[in-house]
């Protein structure tokens, strides 16, 4: 019975910490396995569907509108019942799933949904937990959110990323302290989204009994809440940006408020490039490269997500009007 069972993995991590840069390379590796990818992120728009690599064939699903934890839970429970039901009647072929939560997801009621699910039992086994952590960012991120601190405690396997963005003695006090927190479970470390597949997949590393002594209520308590102040802003333009204007005001938003923003990522259309712009950061740290092509079908539209405390709306919506290019 269990060898029949699919196999699920949870990518999860605070915002930022690269779990779809992670997701990206365990696509293009030629590891044989047929992938169903299960996103939520949080906002009324998403952007991690449109960075993902879907040049091999896998089903990449994109759940919106809320936390995977709280308001979409019934549909993660839905998607995976009608995941089943295809792949019984061969019209869709993968033979494992793996579901990259919102930064902002306690992994309990995911995992939850492993144990308390009649028809989830019957076709679902829950591998592991696969945290990620962003060496850089982490020891505020755990003292200041619940969430952090969750997954943490509920990871089978701890990745450690953006190391090289701090000392060998951060990351040494870094995984001190992870191990204080969750002895059991093994840390690692991805250098720009790379990895050992060997702490990512076929882990059998779920262990309900150990959860269980961590959370008694384990598979009783859906009670989940996010901080009211966590909100987020999503803009979208079909003009062309220029890229000069963007650039200075993204860096005046982030030297500004870099503090408040907890993540924010996006495309951009950009004047004269042939390419999206593939713009993301976290805080203080921000980056962007070159996407790909746009294609002659489709709309050339730039679509950004801020996610933060206290967002500066206003100066957002600005900014970004100003810099449309002027014919």
């Amino acid at each position: 019975m269990t060898s029949a069972l699919i196999p699920v993995t949870i990518l999860t991590g605070f915002l930022g910490s690269g779990k779809t840069t992670l997701l990206n390379y365990i696509l293009k590796q030629a590891h044989g396995h047929r992938i169903a990818v299960i996103e939520n992120e949080f906002g009324e728009a998403g952007i991690d569907n449109e960075l993902l690599i879907q040049d091999q064939g896998e089903q990449i699903i994109e759940m919106n509108n809320g936390c995977i934890c709280c308001t979409v839970r019934g549909d993660l429970v839905r998607i995976l019942g009608e995941l089943a039901a295809k792949r019984k009647e061969g019209t869709v072929k993968f033979d494992r799933v793996v579901i990259e939560t919102t930064g902002l997801a306690d992994p309990a009621p995911v995992a939850q949904t492993f144990f308390v699910d009649e028809e989830v039992i019957q076709n679902y086994m829950l591998d592991a937990i696969v945290t990620l952590v962003d060496a850089r960012h982490a020891p505020l991120q755990l003292d200041e959110h619940h969430e952090a601190q969750e997954q943490v405690g509920f990871a089978d396997r701890i990745l450690l990323t953006k190391t090289d963005l701090v000392d060998a003695a951060q990351v040494q006090a870094l995984r001190q302290r992870l191990t204080h927190m969750n002895p059991r479970a093994k840390i690692a470390e991805s250098r720009k989204g790379v990895a050992a597949l060997d702490d990512l997949l076929d882990i059998r590393g779920f262990n309900l009994n150990a959860i269980l002594e961590i959370e008694p209520d384990f598979l009783s308590d859906v009670a989940h809440e996010h901080d009211d102040d966590i909100t987020s802003f999503v803009f979208r333009e079909t003009r062309p940006m220029d890229l000069e204007k963007i650039e200075d005001f993204l860096s005046a938003i982030v030297q500004e408020y870099g503090a408040q923003l907890l993540r924010y990522k996006g495309i951009l259309n950009i004047a004269g490039l042939e390419q999206r712009v593939v713009f993301q950061g976290v805080h203080m740290l921000m980056a962007s490269d070159l996407g790909a092509p746009w294609t002659g079908d489709e709309v050339r539209e730039s679509k950004m997500v801020f996610i933060g405390k206290d967002m500066p709306r206003a100066e957002l919506e600005q900014g970004f009007a100003q810099s449309v290019v002027s014919f």
